[in-house]
């Protein structure tokens, strides 16, 4: 199977970390939202805590499975892990990171930085969950495609 040379290259927390530097640097272009840090700050604080329970329950799902971690090696797989919250979405970890983008675009109270933040997921989906559907139809087979045909990718 030929890759693309973007496919499992990039580890996701680091695409996700480059995301949120451009997020970042938009204020450059445009002037964020004039909204008081007090709220910001608590609203971004409880959208971070409910990506970090999905990233959480994901890694403890994995971890059960006894199965890797490593986004970079789908093919290491040892177990088709449909239980907790992949039971919700087939990519926790991702939409983890994802919600993470967004709670940081509430704290820059930055349309334009949610906008760039968005970026995360079609980079995802085409160079990280799409080799990986791709790894994972192989191994797991029938039980793999029924899963992916009941549970969707994000949300």
């Amino acid at each position: 199977m030929r890759l693309h040379p973007l496919e499992l290259r990039i580890p996701p927390p680091v695409v996700a970390l480059l995301i949120a530097v451009a997020m970042w640097h938009s204020e450059r272009v445009i002037a964020p939202f004039d909204v008081p840090p007090g709220p910001r700050l608590a609203v971004a604080l409880a959208v971070l805590v409910v990506g970090l329970a999905v990233g959480i329950s994901a890694v403890a799902a994995f971890r059960r499975a006894k199965t890797t971690v490593n986004p970079l090696k789908p093919e290491a797989a040892a177990a088709l892990v449909d239980t907790g919250i992949f039971r919700h979405t087939r990519n926790p970890m991702y939409l983890a990171l994802m919600i993470g983008l967004v709670a940081w675009a509430i704290f820059l109270a930055s349309a334009l930085a949610l906008l760039i933040g968005f970026a995360f997921v079609p980079y995802i989906n085409r160079f990280q969950i799409e080799p990986e559907e791709r790894v994972l139809g192989e191994k797991f087979g029938a039980a793999y495609q029924a899963y992916a045909a009941r549970v969707r990718r994000w949300i």
